[in-house]
């Protein structure tokens, strides 16, 4: 049964797991800008660019936790082979979350770091329909000239979560919709509707 539920990974692991680093470096220092990962390979519930992010930054090293929309059999079974990572039912013991919009109230107990070690706090993927069509949010700080726009179709109560971590403790966040991904860190502070969040 588990190898009529693997599916294919990337046709150059090498060459593919560093082109999406690179992407997602570019997403994480430049806070609002979208990348196309190029890569069309889903898997079961997860999005061409969240699978491509988890081939790439998942290892026996990383315990993922995984939104209970998100946690199928296949998904777990290609992700253990793929990856190795570890899947964990306590999000709070998780290096990687993956979020729907649906279970965004579980990002209050992802791990956020310590002042002194803020680095080791989870990273959170979220997995979006879109990365465009919501309420207008206004970014600045470290990787942006300025300020930047975007849409990104995400309930108040993110935003709400977001903020409840003094910086630099926080979480690193990444968005994918389709292909697409866009990355918001800890050192981006947003300014949402009438209220600023760090």
């Amino acid at each position: 049964m588990m190898n009529s539920m693997l599916l294919p990974a990337f046709d150059t692991p090498v060459d593919d797991a560093q082109s999406v680093f690179r992407l997602a470096l570019s997403a994480m220092s430049e806070p609002g800008t979208i990348h196309d990962t190029a890569h069309s390979l889903a898997l079961d519930e997860l999005a061409p660019a969240t699978y491509a992010l988890c081939l790439t930054l998942l290892d026996r090293d990383t315990p993922l936790w995984l939104a209970p929309e998100l946690d199928t059999q296949q998904v777990r079974t290609n992700l253990a082979f793929h990856c190795g990572c570890p899947v964990v039912s306590d999000p709070a013991k998780a290096a990687f979350a993956l979020f729907t919009p649906e279970s965004l109230d579980a990002i209050s107990w992802l791990y956020t770091g310590t002042d002194r070690d803020p680095h080791t706090s989870c990273s959170a993927i979220i997995q979006l329909d879109s990365l465009e069509g919501g309420q207008a949010s206004s970014w600045y700080g470290p990787g942006i000239l300025e300020r930047r726009s975007m849409r990104l179709p995400l309930p108040e109560m993110f935003w709400s979560l977001r903020g409840a971590s003094a910086f630099p403790r926080g979480l690193d966040f990444l968005f994918t919709a389709g292909q697409r991904l866009a990355g918001l860190p800890r050192s981006t502070r947003v300014l949402h509707a009438v209220k600023e969040n760090r």
